[in-house]
């Protein structure tokens, strides 16, 4: 959790930025995650300086490389004079010459190093347009303290959520405590392989590692399942160079060493490479509305016959994972009722050929102000041999936040997310932690639940009956409250009553006039 003084320095750095000129939220990020990006370097070259001295031995990674580099008006720099420790120091103008001649090339040609982060620095941009503005930001940053890898991530979500607050580009991001709330009902393993084909910012894989640190801290003791978490458990795609760029310095931030994030367009790309792939699939993409076919992956086509954008991204889940395999994903609600052929193929598929495990039906609010759409969390397993006994269904009515364009939170943050502790007059503000709670329970009391409690479960016979119509309320009954009548007599009585009273007041009128 961040303090108040963190979110105040931060605050003053995104300040800096739209007072020098650069007010565009995606790109006050990307140059902050450069300038971090840059520093982290410096640590891990320090880090790698000292272990060598202490053993005595040369260093087995150099970041910065001895010698001086050949660009720029000035003929060359020493690496040495590249990292962040001495670039602080320096005057606003040598600063900004450095960067912007010899720091921003060395980044663009790091991609050697294989790793993400580094490859999508290829397109690294330097836009700061002032030496002033640089020498003021980097000052700032250098006041942020950076060693606690919680401290970084928080630091990081919390400038993320500056985008959803700016605007048009709130759509790179799912709030962070549904992501809470899907991470917590899939329950991530040290086993696990994960990926998000619509990966953004990567809140998904970040929640997904957070939650494997909190529940599996033994993890990190075994070489082999350390370098499993580090290299070969994340994978992201996206098509969005700047998010990718953002996504993987997130991943950094939270002390993931090697994600695997990458560039693809995952409807129109082949898939091939990743079929059967993953062991879960956490994702909340973009749905545009329609492709057209010639720009369709045809293996997506060969499942689902459709142009519609999130019947192709169910399909694509589907292809995605491996037997065994499961997936929280956020759809809108059509695809839970739509009448289409395509969209019934897909919702058979869920029951019939896989295992349906619930369906969560989100407020409307949950993504304003951006969109007001009803959306859905459908959590499947992947069998290909069918396995729907019952389907689980929740009725969300609320997040803890406002439903309006405001958002404003109804508790304190404490109370907010799936893990919170409430007493049960709080539950009414929260539906989370009662909706991760009874996603334990589903194979056992839930099964008893009447249809008219906010959770209940429906039998696969059912659904089939209904033209596999997954929308909850065409399950859920309403109470009806049974209204009070008077007695007869008592009802004459008052009838009476106001009868006489209107004629006394008649006679009172008649004799003032």
């Amino acid at each position: 959790m961040l303090t108040g003084e963190l979110r105040s320095k931060i605050d003053n750095v995104w300040n800096a930025f739209w007072a020098g000129g650069i007010a565009n939220p995606i790109e006050v990020i990307e140059q902050i995650t450069y300038l971090l990006f840059i520093r982290g370097l410096d640590e891990a070259h320090t880090r790698e300086e000292n272990r060598a001295n202490r053993l005595g031995k040369p260093m087995e990674r150099r970041i910065f490389p001895e010698g001086k580099d050949d660009v720029g008006k000035d003929g060359g720099v020493a690496y040495e004079e590249m990292r962040w420790s001495r670039l602080k120091n320096k005057d606003p103008a040598t600063m900004f010459a450095i960067v912007s001649e010899h720091v921003f090339p060395f980044l663009r040609n790091m991609a050697e190093e294989g790793t993400a982060h580094a490859t999508h620095m290829k397109g690294a941009r330097f836009t700061i347009p002032t030496p002033a503005l640089l020498a003021k930001v980097v000052d700032l940053l250098a006041d942020i303290p950076m060693e606690d890898r919680d401290t970084k991530g928080d630091l990081y979500e919390y400038m993320l959520g500056k985008i959803a607050t700016a605007g048009q580009n709130g759509q790179f991001r799912t709030p962070r405590h549904i992501i809470a709330l899907m991470v917590e009902m899939t329950a991530p393993t040290p086993k696990d392989v994960i990926c998000d084909p619509a990966c953004g910012t990567c809140g998904f894989l970040v929640a997904a590692g957070e939650h494997l640190r909190d529940n599996h801290p033994k993890l990190f003791h075994d070489q082999e399942s350390r370098d499993h978490f580090n290299e070969e458990m994340f994978h992201g795609f996206d098509f969005d160079g700047t998010m990718l760029r953002i996504g993987s310095m997130n991943m950094t931030l939270h002390g993931v060493e090697d994600p695997d994030i990458r560039y693809k367009d995952s409807l129109s790309q082949e898939h091939a490479d990743d079929e059967d792939r993953y062991s879960l699939v956490l994702a909340n993409p973009p749905f545009a509305g329609s492709l057209d076919y010639e720009t369709t992956a045809k293996d997506l086509l060969a499942l689902v016959k459709t142009k519609k954008t999130e019947l192709l991204f169910m399909a694509l889940f589907l292809k995605l994972l491996k037997p065994g395999g499961r997936a929280a994903v956020i759809v809108p609600d059509g695809v839970l009722f739509g009448s289409s052929t395509a969209h019934k193929v897909i919702r058979k598929m869920l029951v019939d050929d896989h295992k349906l495990d619930g369906i969560v039906k989100l407020p409307s609010g949950v993504f304003r102000p951006y969109a007001g759409v009803s959306t859905a969390i459908v959590l499947f397993t992947k069998t290909n041999s069918g396995g729907t006994d019952h389907v689980w269904f929740y009725d969300c009515q609320a997040d803890g936040f406002s439903l309006d364009d405001k958002r404003n939170p109804l508790l304190p943050i404490d109370k907010m997310g799936p893990k919170a502790k409430l007493v049960v007059d709080e539950h009414a503000k929260n539906n989370l932690p009662d909706i991760a709670e009874r996603w334990r329970q589903r194979g056992g009391a839930e099964r008893e639940r009447p249809r008219t409690a906010p959770s209940f479960c429906v039998s696969k016979s059912e659904i089939a009956a209904t033209g596999y119509d997954l929308s909850i309320n065409r399950y859920k009954e309403v109470v009806h409250e049974a209204a009070e009548h008077q007695p007869p007599k008592k009802i004459i009585a008052e009838l009476k009553a106001l009868e006489q009273e209107i004629a006394d007041g008649l006679a009172e009128l008649e004799a003032m006039l």
